[in-house]
């Protein structure tokens, strides 16, 4: 079984690289999530959660990618929330 935690905790790790997010909240409960934001804005914003099978999943049902290639899914959301590349 695929550890979703730590597959989010390497997200956040990713999304931390592109200078124009921001992490706006982590939870590590039941559903665990990251909350990711364009620090230039406050409606650029976005809730990110990882399935069982390691796929990185918006809020609107959007799917950035999977644990096997974190970094384009973190820089995915980067472009949905019209950030610069990192």
């Amino acid at each position: 079984m695929l550890d979703t935690l730590s597959c989010l905790e390497k997200f956040a790790a990713a999304v931390r690289s592109h200078a124009d997010l921001s992490l706006h909240n982590v939870s590590f409960g039941d559903p665990a999530y990251v909350c990711v934001r364009n620090r230039f804005s406050d409606t650029l914003a976005e809730t990110v959660t990882c399935s069982p099978d390691g796929g990185f999943i918006t809020s609107w049902g959007y799917r950035l990618g999977d644990a096997g290639n974190i970094e384009d899914a973190a820089a995915r959301l980067a472009y949905l929330l019209a950030a610069l590349p990192a």
